[in-house]
């Protein structure tokens, strides 16, 4: 049983209690509206939001696939980010959040943009809070994860090209209407609440070599980083992002954050154009290696998952398989982790990933 912190209690008290990382200070997007709070996060603030996230919700599975081992040549490990409540990571976050807020900003509530798994998150959140999400998606977006949002009381609203224009939306009525922005990765709180997955993979695999990460925001990633580089700090970290989608692997490559020109992925998990300044002021020179993943691996890596786990994959956990199987060699005989971050794929993309028709064709 895991040895976790009470509800009530302090984060598990073997870990050390760090001094706050040294370097640069990130700063804000001035696109957006600047948070209220403070613009850095530390791993004390994932030990903070310990005992928050688990008194909503349930630590999520670490197993190892003996199917799954076999076919990479190392011992896999899946972390089921999916089996919470949204189906992805994310609303670990939105908890945190939620449950730092005052009381004035949750009877008001906040305001935000998604492709789908953070507005979940907020969605679930508010509804869990007794609080209020309006929530923007561009034009096009994922039609099941719309209706999940609405289904959970969430105020949607459709406008623009992509993610960015919404999130511009988003914006400029947070200013008219006084609600709290939320920005999908550049927020402390987020992240702090998403690094619990880490706290947690320390706990059940205190052995582990390598973790896979998927990146599009990259609020997990940050999380991941935060916290092992606290309590397991030779754990390599690999991150991995769509080829059609790749400002992250841009940004860790050049030293500072960049912005691609696409992120045109049907793994809309991972579809963002630009590396955001909180998330990569944490990443930068703390990740081990850093790759991308084709629209085909990522295919492939939909049915791997499905077929060694028996879970679905949407197409940014896709990514995490894809990157193991692209990584393989050289980790041979290791103890991975592969980040399952989430399950939200629509019925014809996942039909489509699955090879039943060409719907994308």
């Amino acid at each position: 049983m895991r040895p976790g912190p009470a509800l009530d209690g302090e984060a598990p008290t073997r870990y050390p209690q760090p001094t706050p990382r040294s370097g640069a200070r990130p700063t804000p997007d001035s696109r957006y509206p600047r948070s209220p709070l403070h613009m850095t996060v530390t791993f004390r603030d994932v030990l903070r939001a310990w005992p928050i996230v688990h008194r909503y919700l349930r630590p999520t599975p670490l197993y190892r696939y003996p199917l799954l081992s076999a076919r990479l040549g190392f011992d896999a490990f899946v972390k089921h980010e999916n089996h919470l409540p949204i189906g992805a990571f994310k609303v670990r976050g939105g908890v945190n959040l939620f449950a730092n807020l005052s009381d004035a900003e949750r009877r008001k509530g906040i305001i935000t943009a998604t492709r789908g798994s953070h507005g979940l998150s907020m969605a679930w959140a508010a509804r869990t809070f007794g609080s209020r999400a309006v929530i923007y998606v561009p034009k096009r977006n994922n039609p099941e994860k719309n209706a999940l949002m609405e289904a959970m009381g969430a105020d949607l609203n459709v406008h623009g090209r992509d993610f960015d224009e919404a999130m511009a939306e988003a914006g400029a009525r947070a200013e008219n209407d006084d609600l709290r922005f939320v920005h999908v990765a550049n927020d402390p709180l987020l992240i702090a609440g998403v690094g619990t997955y880490a706290l947690e993979i320390g706990e059940d695999l205190p052995d582990v070599d390598v973790i896979i990460v998927p990146v599009g925001g990259g609020s997990g990633l940050a999380g991941v980083v935060l916290t092992m580089r606290a309590i397991r700090p030779d754990v390599e970290i690999i991150a991995v992002q769509a080829e059609r989608a790749a400002p992250m692997v841009a940004s860790l490559r050049s030293g500072e954050p960049e912005t691609v020109e696409s992120a045109d992925t049907f793994a809309d998990g991972l579809a963002t154009k630009q590396t955001f300044e909180i998330p990569f002021g944490i990443v930068k020179g703390q990740v081990d290696d850093v790759v991308t993943v084709s629209e085909d691996e990522m295919k492939e890596g939909v049915r791997t998952a499905l077929e060694t786990t028996h879970n679905v994959a949407e197409g940014a956990a896709a990514a995490a398989y894809a990157a193991a199987e692209k990584l393989k060699g050289r980790l041979a005989g290791k103890r991975v982790v592969l980040v399952h971050t989430g399950q939200n794929i629509d019925r014809d993309t996942l039909r489509w990933a699955l090879g039943l028709f060409d719907a994308y064709a």
